[in-house]
């Protein structure tokens, strides 16, 4: 799941909780705890705010978060060529 948010928000300047739902086919509980856990570890920023009177929370990748995500698929691609080679 975790994954999954950091690749969403690479691909997109923000997305809000209901949209990283919808594209993540997850529930509220699931996306909120694993949305914490990133928040946390600096990787996302969660700006909360109104839509006239309706609660939005919009979430962004951090610097941090995309090195972190350049990393995660660098050792990936690594696996993935040794994998092939032998």
């Amino acid at each position: 799941m975790r994954l999954g948010i950091i690749s969403a928000l690479a691909s997109n300047e923000s997305l809000s909780f209901n949209d990283l739902k919808r594209l993540l086919k997850t529930t509220d509980g699931n996306l909120s705890v694993h949305a914490r856990k990133l928040e946390e570890a600096g990787y996302v920023l969660c700006n909360k705010g109104f839509e006239g009177r309706i609660p939005r929370s919009d979430y962004r990748l951090t610097a941090r978060g995309r090195r972190a995500l350049d990393r995660y698929l660098q050792q990936m691609e690594e696996l993935i060529r040794r994998t092939r080679e032998d």
